[in-house]
């Protein structure tokens, strides 16, 4: 305010002009106005096409005096920076040669963009900045997380859940179906995508996605856990809680220099794809009639292909010690390509 009183202070016959202009965005403000909102409230203010562009979104929004969204390819601009948090978060312009009071235009306007952005996040889109959805789930700085968080549409006190996924579908329209109704962003990471929601149905992922979700409180405990979780998933379970892993997430840890030594881990590599998933279902079902079931094969013929696949890897698959040794070195060895 002391600074707006100063430079009020030096305009002399511009000093009313000035005073209503404040009082325009103050009440621009008080309105909680969005960002098309207030573009198009400014450029009828302003005579001229007004644009504003946020960074982090890849956002950008341009109207003319007469209200509509502007298609003439942007002409030279005056331009101020919008801050957040003493970050530059994206720039407001006017598209002509500066005016009088288009400092103190620009000023508010910039102001009222950033208050926008605090309240509303920087976009209603799912997809957002890759780097602000990293520094969202990085464990370096917590300052930095909290406002990338903030600047993504999470409020302080919302609880947001991790997803790490693999996806032939667009990641905006997979983080639309899990989190219909409340905050969801995603981005690519890599070769593995990342959503963050305010909630996560599982059972809404589409048929071809691989997703592990995490369940820690701080996104960037969360993100470890949804990796772990992703790299437990199968065709047969295409997505994995973490929570639901237990002491299983322990495998994850193993050296893979160490799990491609175990002899067991060693046997059930050599088996062919056939026995691979009798006995993935055998070990799923925990019987080999309901694995015949799943299999749509008879039961007699999964009895001889267990038997067979027992001699061949020399674990006793009909004994609870041999079916827990075929577990843990088949997920150990699925472990070994994620």
């Amino acid at each position: 305010m002391e600074a707006l009183v100063e430079r009020l202070s030096h305009l002399d016959s511009h000093a009313e002009g000035a005073i209503r202009l404040v009082m325009f965005y103050d009440t621009l403000m008080r309105r909680r106005v969005d960002l098309p909102a207030l573009a198009r409230a400014s450029a009828g203010l302003a005579e001229c096409v007004v644009g504003i562009r946020l960074h982090g979104a890849g956002r950008t929004v341009r109207f003319s005096p007469d209200g509509s969204a502007a298609t003439t390819p942007p002409s030279p601009a005056t331009t101020t920076p919008i801050t957040l948090d003493d970050e530059e978060i994206g720039t407001v312009w006017l598209e002509r040669p500066r005016g009088p009071l288009d400092d103190l235009l620009l000023d508010r306007l910039a102001i009222a963009a950033a208050a926008v952005v605090e309240r509303y996040g920087p976009a209603r889109t799912t997809m957002a900045d890759p780097a602000l959805v990293e520094l969202a789930i990085s464990a370096d700085d917590d300052a930095a997380r909290v406002r990338a968080l903030r600047l993504l549409g999470f409020p302080a006190d919302l609880p947001v859940r991790v997803v790490a996924l693999r996806s032939p579908l667009p990641l905006d329209r997979v983080g639309g179906l899990i989190c219909p109704a409340r905050p969801v962003k995603a981005a690519p990471l890599g070769d593995v995508g990342v959503i963050l929601a305010a909630t996560v149905d599982a059972a809404a992922f589409p048929a071809g996605v691989r997703a592990g979700i995490g369940a820690a409180d701080r996104p960037d405990r969360s993100w470890s856990q949804a990796r772990t979780a992703l790299r437990f998933t199968t065709p047969r379970q295409p997505v994995v809680h973490h929570d639901d892993l237990g002491a299983l997430a322990l495998l994850a840890q193993v050296p893979r220099d160490t799990a491609r030594d175990n002899p067991d881990v060693a046997a059930i590599a050599g088996l062919a794809s056939d026995d691979l998933e009798t006995l993935d279902a055998y070990c799923a079902e925990g019987s080999a009639r309901r694995a015949a079931d799943v299999l749509h094969l008879h039961h007699s013929s999964v009895v001889r292909r267990l038997d067979q696949i027992g001699r061949t890897v020399a674990i006793p698959l009909t004994d609870p010690a041999g079916l827990l040794r075929a577990r843990i070195a088949l997920t150990t060895w699925r472990l070994l390509d994620q």
